[in-house]
């Protein structure tokens, strides 16, 4: 009925190309990257606190630098940042966010490469100059 000599080997086949990203890659995972923040400016900081909370900022920091550039660029034109807290920051990724987080290698890269995203931030600006 039909022709079996053909047809398993090539479902075999298949099942093979198909999974082969999983079992190619099985135990090659990278190591998850664990970001150091202790730059001279944070250690100088007395409130080691950044705008939002640690887990906050790692999922939302996106959302935090497109609602920063649309306020400043596009909107209200408002260049302060007022935390719930009442902290005043500077809505600028240059003058705010990497005046703290001044290694971008070592800081930004790392997560970034790790999650296979390409941020377009460094299209407009200026990549700081490395600082430990």
């Amino acid at each position: 009925m039909y022709d079996e000599n053909k047809i398993i080997p090539m479902i075999i086949i298949f099942v093979a190309l198909v999974t082969f990203p999983l079992w190619y890659n099985l135990g090659k995972a990278a190591p998850k990257p664990d970001p150091k923040i202790d730059t001279p400016v944070i250690q100088a900081l007395q409130n080691k606190q950044c705008i939002e909370p640690k887990a906050a900022m790692k999922t939302t920091h996106m959302k935090i630098l497109d609602e920063w550039r649309n306020d400043v660029v596009r909107g209200d034109y408002s260049r302060q940042m007022t935390t719930a807290d009442g902290r005043v920051f500077e809505k600028s990724l240059q003058n705010g966010c990497m005046k703290c987080h001044s290694n971008k290698t070592k800081f930004c890269d790392q997560c970034h490469n790790y999650m296979e995203v390409k941020p377009f931030c460094w299209d407009c600006h200026i990549a700081p100059k490395e600082t430990n």
